[in-house]
């Protein structure tokens, strides 16, 4: 019991707690529960207690230690530190206990000071040593009684890590246990997906603790833990907690929150300048790292990927009651490459109708046969708009966005070749025709357009039983058709584009709907307008109205439709 008493009197000198001290953990379980929900116990404290896993923070090359009582001879214990940020080095140490403080002394306390001294010179007996940046633990089924000394450092850079002790291995289940097999293996990949499998931990099956899994995707590497994954993912140093009021604060804490201490705090307090002037610089946001949590599934598929792309993938099984955590071993794959994309080649003066599927592309090759100093690209979008590029011998020459009917004039070049990419909407799938050519425009199969397709409503002219409208021409003789359909008085432009293909011509409307044909050309552009009445209409109605161009083979382009609404009282 003297002896006992002496490890507590000396971890309270080596913390420098003194009388007023908090009481030091033991696995008396009710007063274990109450300490280890109060974290302001162990915040920056040097005491590991006995079962809880905690965290901590290390300055590059600026070593820690931790403490760890063993009460009585013939304990088990088991120490485990779990690297985050950066490799690690720790050394686990058996402290000789002083005779000094050994309980049998004169009963003259010594001067503070000097029983640190006395304790801080003996380096005790080293037990354990590790450098690396993998999960490692110290197991020994029977250790003597004493303190134990846990030191770390880390040599690389500023660094976080987690340390978990216990004098009870066998009944304590802090992480979760691997299966006989902790792969994690890719059952299937396709282009933008991986599917995942692993065998499930034996933790949640036979032990009845709540375990889920997490995964974890990025394209740089395997995590060997959670919290390197996490400090990864954060944008500021992992675990990096604020003290609690009425705790002294480090110069970094004074850093940390924008605080610069003056000279008189350091003089003061004897701070190291070194540490002061140590920057802190906020870790950008990793947006190619993803932590997604899945529940107790052990197969699960990633999506959402990018073509021939390599990922690390990692899974780990977590206990939801304690947090902690235990690393399958993670595998990576390359997702498939996009399907290579065929090509078509586009004849001069012929018509090609393209389908595009929501989100597609297309590749179109024109390459003319002549020497030419234009070429005529024609684009008729029949349902969502494309996007429209156009690279002559490679470079871009036009990147449009197209919705309707568009005609795009290029300079030509001799032997030149053009590729033309369409990118289809994300709204849906993108149906149109492509017309690309050398020759004059009297020529083409396609009727020539005025550069505004818009039919023009004249207000004024409204009666109840009629309606004026007016659209433009070209220098080139066309036919043109109107058509009218009585719509719903809530009918919208939404709902027009929804409903109507623009690639579809006078021959699917209904007989009664025409109004009439008729031919028109100028000469002179600005002259180049028609106008026509629409009668025959009832008051207060609704009117859907088309204007369709029929080119010389037949091909034939709508123009904008345009609502109408007749006067109800006249």
């Amino acid at each position: 019991m003297r002896q006992c008493k002496g490890w507590s009197a000396l971890l309270l000198v080596l913390l420098g707690l003194g009388a007023s001290a908090q009481k030091l953990p033991t696995r008396d379980e009710g007063l274990f529960q109450m300490q280890i929900r109060d974290k302001t116990l162990f915040h920056d404290s040097s005491v590991i207690p006995d079962g809880a896993e905690i965290s901590g923070y290390l300055f590059r090359d600026t070593p820690k230690r931790y403490y760890f009582v063993v009460e009585e001879d013939n304990t088990p214990l088991s120490v485990t530190v779990t690297p985050c940020d950066a490799p690690l080095e720790w050394k686990l140490t058996l402290q000789e206990l002083p005779e000094e403080a050994s309980g049998e002394g004169s009963g003259v306390p010594e001067p503070l000071d000097q029983q640190k001294q006395q304790v801080t010179v003996d380096e005790g007996t080293e037990l354990f040593t590790y450098k690396g940046n993998d999960v490692e633990s110290y197991v020994a089924t029977s250790t003597p009684s004493g303190l134990y000394q846990l030191e770390l450092l880390s040599t690389e850079k500023d660094s976080n890590f987690k340390v978990y002790a216990t004098t009870t291995p066998e009944s304590d289940q802090p992480y979760p246990e691997l299966p006989y097999d902790p792969r994690v293996d890719v059952t299937a990949l396709g282009r933008t997906t991986v599917t995942l499998a692993w065998k499930p931990t034996p933790t949640g099956s036979l032990m009845g603790q709540p375990v889920q899994y997490c995964v974890v995707i990025n394209k740089e590497h395997n995590f060997k833990s959670m919290c390197a994954a996490e400090a990864k993912m954060s944008t500021d140093d992992a675990f990096m907690l604020a003290p609690k009021p009425g705790r002294d604060f480090s110069p970094f804490d004074f850093a940390h929150f924008g605080f610069v201490p003056d000279n008189g705090f350091g003089k003061d307090r004897g701070l190291v300048s070194n540490k002061i002037s140590r920057s802190y610089t906020i870790k950008p946001k990793a947006s190619d790292i993803q932590k997604l949590c899945i529940g107790n599934k052990n197969i699960f598929t990633v999506s959402d990927l990018k073509p021939d792309t390599q990922y690390y993938f990692d899974v780990f099984a977590v206990n939801s009651a304690t947090n902690t955590s235990t690393a399958y071993v993670g595998t990576f794959a390359r997702t498939k490459e996009e399907a290579r994309q065929k090509t078509v080649e586009l004849k001069d003066g012929k018509v090609s109708d393209v389908f595009i599927k929501r989100k597609g592309s297309k590749f179109l090759r024109f390459a003319p046969v002549s020497s030419h100093q234009r070429v005529t690209l024609f684009v008729h979008t029949c349902l969502d708009a494309v996007q429209v590029q156009v690279r002559r011998d490679g470079k871009l020459v036009l990147s449009q966005n197209v919705e309707g009917v568009r005609q795009f004039q290029l300079r030509g070049k001799p032997k030149a070749k053009y590729l033309i990419r369409l990118r289809g909407s994300r709204k849906g799938a993108s149906t149109l025709k492509v017309l690309a050519t050398t020759r004059p425009s009297s020529k083409q199969p396609f009727p020539s357009l005025p550069e505004d397709t818009r039919i023009k409503a004249f207000d004024k002219l409204r009666t109840c039983s009629s309606a004026t409208v007016a659209w433009l021409g070209t220098q080139d003789r066309n036919k043109y058709c109107i058509y009218r359909k009585e719509v719903a008085d809530n009918y919208g432009e939404e709902q027009r584009r929804r409903e109507q293909n623009q690639c579809a011509g006078p021959e699917t409307r209904r007989k009664s709907e025409k109004v009439l044909c008729k031919y028109f050309h100028s000469p002179n552009l600005q002259k180049a307008v028609t106008t026509e009445t629409i009668t025959g209409l009832e008051p207060g109605k609704t009117y859907l109205l088309d204007v369709y161009v029929v080119g010389h083979s037949g091909h034939s382009v709508k123009y904008q439709s345009k609502l109408v609404k007749t006067r109800k009282y006249c």
